[in-house]
């Protein structure tokens, strides 16, 4: 039985964007490549931390919304600590309240994105 979840995870400010996309990429193959489902994926870009982290005041925000096995989560959990480019993560499980709220959001987000288009 798979579980929905998501994870934030914030990657240190002083990479180049080639290493942000390279650390993202990182994971999204971690997930996709153990048998777990990406259902959606959003770079926040840089932002301001509400406090210091490493001596670092801001850095790159990645979201992934998935589904997967909850032997599978640990596995990630450690992947994170191990890898020094991440300074910050969390990973929760939806219920299905907040799965509806984030398919609610995903549809408004495409519709303003496709209004910006059109």
């Amino acid at each position: 039985m798979l579980n929905q979840y998501e994870t934030v995870f914030i990657i240190t400010p002083v990479l180049s964007e080639p290493q942000v996309k390279e650390a993202v990429k990182k994971f999204r193959d971690i997930i996709t490549e153990s048998e777990s489902e990406l259902i959606h994926e959003e770079n926040w870009g840089m932002k301001k931390l509400a406090y210091p982290i490493q001596k670092k005041s801001t850095g790159f925000y990645q979201l992934f919304e998935f589904k997967a096995d909850p032997s599978f989560i640990a596995k990630l959990e450690t992947d994170f600590r191990r890898d020094e480019r991440v300074i910050r993560f969390m990973t929760v499980k939806l219920d299905k309240f907040a799965a509806e709220y984030s398919a609610k959001r995903k549809r408004l987000l495409k519709e303003k994105t496709e209004k910006k288009e059109a």
